[in-house]
């Protein structure tokens, strides 16, 4: 395959870079700073960028089908957001007696259900869950992993496999799944990584059915078999803390990744001026179209 070189196409110095969602739509990238509760839009094709400021932190973001602007999910739950008049709408808040949590990573199935995953705040206690919302606005506890940190979701090609990551403990699982009613099978590991590649953050499904993981801590993405697990390509970023990858553009060929300046120290900060960008570079690899949520 072919990977041009990445290159920064917003130096946003974000805090938390997340939630990376391609929209056909707008032809613009939708895309987060979780701890500075900012929602970014940028369009490539004239280089326009825009910021919302939100009252909580938000971590993904998905367009609807039916209804007009998106979905997100913000600390506690899940919202309706209206980009052109600013108004927040809120949907669910699933968990309310784990005050310690908050959402994380997200993405909507072919179905067009939403999937979020909460974590400890502090990223250490085994209290994460993965929630499933449907187009009627009921939210179901459909896996009670007890992650300390959630990450993914993304499908087999198929849409008969389900993929997350278990952040803390360097584990990528995959479940069966099943597409009509969103039901998890029991998990398996499917991928487990060394110190030295630092930790699964978000990833995504090429139209392949290949899995593009980025790593926070190993200054890269990889790309892997969805059957064996086996590394296909190893992308390198010239900053640690990578967070989420999506493929977007008019041909879905340009990938996207975002950075974290989270973590790092003055002296890492100094050597890395591009923590907290985003990035894209071209490739000869399709993606698919990101899901809307169906409601």
């Amino acid at each position: 395959m072919r990977l041009g070189a990445p290159r920064p196409v917003w130096e946003a110095g974000a805090t938390l870079g997340e939630g990376l969602c391609w929209s056909a739509r707008d032809a613009a990238l939708w895309w987060v700073d979780i701890l500075e509760r900012k929602l970014f839009r940028y369009r490539p094709h004239d280089g326009e960028r825009r910021i919302w400021s939100l009252p909580d932190t938000v971590s993904a973001v998905a367009e609807r089908r039916r209804g007009t602007g998106l979905v997100l999910t913000l600390r506690r739950g899940y919202a309706f957001f209206d980009p052109k008049s600013g108004a927040l709408e809120t949907i669910a808040e699933p968990e309310p007696e784990r005050s310690g949590n908050r959402f994380n990573d997200g993405k909507c199935d072919a179905q067009g259900r939403f999937w979020g995953g909460t974590m400890d705040f502090g990223c250490e206690a085994p209290t994460g869950a993965w929630y499933r919302l449907g187009a009627d606005g009921r939210c179901v506890r459909a896996l009670d992993a007890r992650w300390p940190v959630t990450n993914g979701p993304t499908w087999s090609l198929d849409g008969r496999t389900m993929f997350a990551n278990d952040t803390a403990r360097r584990v990528v699982y995959a479940f069966p799944f099943e597409p009509d009613t969103g039901a998890l099978g029991a998990a398996r590991e499917f991928l487990r990584f060394t110190e030295a590649d630092g930790y699964p953050d978000g990833m995504t499904t090429d139209a392949e059915g290949r899995l593009w993981i980025a790593h926070w801590g190993g200054a890269c993405v990889s790309c892997h078999d969805a059957g064996s697990g086996a590394e296909l390509a190893r992308l390198p970023l010239p900053t640690d803390h990578i967070t989420n990858v999506a493929f977007g553009g008019p041909h879905l060929t340009t990938l996207f990744v975002s950075s974290a300046r989270s973590g790092l120290s003055d002296a890492q900060l100094a050597l890395q001026p591009l923590a907290g960008a985003l990035f894209a570079l071209e490739t000869d690899v399709r993606g698919l179209p990101a899901a809307p949520f169906a409601g």
